[in-house]
């Protein structure tokens, strides 16, 4: 049996978390967070009208002020530059990991659904 390899499982949990359901329109996104800031750093998601996984670092952030009923605890971007692009959820699963390690950031993961075009 070999060694439990945490690297391994790290990497496998980000690549997927970052998917794209064409039958839901439901897609997996991860943000890295910076605690102390309390802010989103950078931001992954899939781009399904390139076929392309895009790693986003923010560059303007919503005004926050945590309070009792803030459920996200953090202030999400509202601009960004982009990072990088690949191919697959392993490439962007490896940057991210480093992004993290890099600048001490926490994961958040956000399930988002494609808007209904037919109304």
């Amino acid at each position: 049996m070999t060694p439990f390899d945490l690297d391994a499982f790290t990497l496998r949990l980000i690549a997927e978390t970052l998917f794209y359901d064409e039958e839901y329109g439901a897609l997996g996104n991860l943000s890295l967070i910076d605690e102390r800031a309390a802010k989103e750093r950078f931001i992954a998601s899939y781009v399904p009208d390139d076929g392309i996984f895009v790693v986003e670092e923010a560059t303007d952030w919503e005004a926050y002020t945590p309070d009792e009923e803030d459920d996200i605890g953090y202030a999400l971007a509202v601009d960004s530059t982009e990072h990088g692009a690949y191919d697959t959820p392993a490439e962007v699963a490896e940057v991210l990991l480093g992004l993290a390690r890099e600048h001490n950031l926490s994961p958040s993961i956000t399930l988002l659904f494609e808007e209904d075009q037919t109304a």
